[in-house]
């Protein structure tokens, strides 16, 4: 990726979401939530990056930048969280929460189902859980990236654009109702072929686990300081016009010690972004 990557990311054509890049290789991961649908590209023995989606996301967000990542030399793998998409069945036992712990324990099984340490991404929510892995076990990530990432501790939603202030009044069953409310209504203007497949992964979603990962966003753990303290490279990547302002996700990176790139775009910027996204991360991975 040279300096053109914001024209070539201006000129996206349509994606088919559906339709996975050539070589990619779906399978199942026995997590000790249940079954993670996982997809994979590139060569096994090339060093290993994990792409781990939001609340109500999927493995797909990342088809756009796992081709180039495996061209550079990288043997790429995405994920559905527990209780999302193609995880759907994937949950805690009857009566208990998908809690941080959960995708903790999830996503720590997967870094050590494979060669390890990894470059780990975390893409909003997920960028939360990648935090807690980092900290917890550094000697499983080799980088980590917070892309769109809530960038505040405590309620993640205290500065969010627009529902902010409102965030203590609406509550974790009312965010969540708003979030998938805005998605089914195409709030954010997505293209008709990326609103068709937004909305049909809500056949399979959880819709519990989307309630329980808002209030856990409403209380996300500050492990900054552990975070400043490591001494892997780190990157703060986020879009311009994203749910949160750019400014804190910037004071986030600062607080600690990572890079921090933004990107004219919004909240998905492995979607509308992934040249640029895509340099960024073969810059940090090359620190590494």
């Amino acid at each position: 990726m040279g300096d053109d990557a914001a024209e070539l990311d201006a000129v996206l054509p349509e994606t088919d979401w559906t339709a996975l890049p050539d070589g990619t290789v779906a399978s199942r991961f026995a997590a000790p939530s249940g079954e993670l649908a996982v997809i994979s590209l590139g060569d096994p023995a090339n060093p290993r990056v994990v792409l781990a989606p939001g609340v109500t996301g999927s493995k797909e967000d990342f088809v756009l930048i796992m081709p180039p990542l495996a061209d550079a030399g990288y043997f790429v793998q995405a994920l559905d969280l527990a209780g999302q998409y193609e995880s759907g069945t994937a949950g805690p036992p009857r009566g208990g929460r998908y809690g941080y712990e959960l995708f903790v324990d999830d996503m720590v099984a997967f870094l050590e189902a494979g060669p390890t340490p990894v470059h780990l991404l975390g893409y909003s929510f997920a960028g939360t859980v990648a935090q807690l892995v980092a900290v917890q076990r550094p000697e499983l990530v080799a980088s980590l990236t917070l892309l769109a990432t809530p960038p505040d501790v405590g309620n993640g939603f205290a500065h969010m654009k627009r529902l902010g202030p409102l965030s203590r009044l609406l509550g974790a069953r009312a965010g969540a109702f708003f979030m998938v409310a805005g998605i089914r209504l195409n709030a954010t203007k997505v293209d008709p072929s990326r609103l068709r497949f937004v909305r049909s992964r809500f056949a399979l979603t959880n819709r519990r686990s989307v309630d329980d990962i808002i209030d856990l966003m409403f209380h996300v753990p500050d492990v900054e300081p552990r975070l400043h303290a490591l001494s892997i490279p780190k990157l703060v990547a986020t879009g311009m016009h994203d749910l949160w302002p750019w400014e804190r996700a910037r004071a986030q990176a600062d607080r600690i010690g990572a890079r921090f790139a933004v990107y004219d775009t919004g909240h998905s910027p492995s979607e509308t972004a992934p040249h640029q996204l895509t340099r960024d991360l073969l810059a940090l991975y090359a620190m590494a």
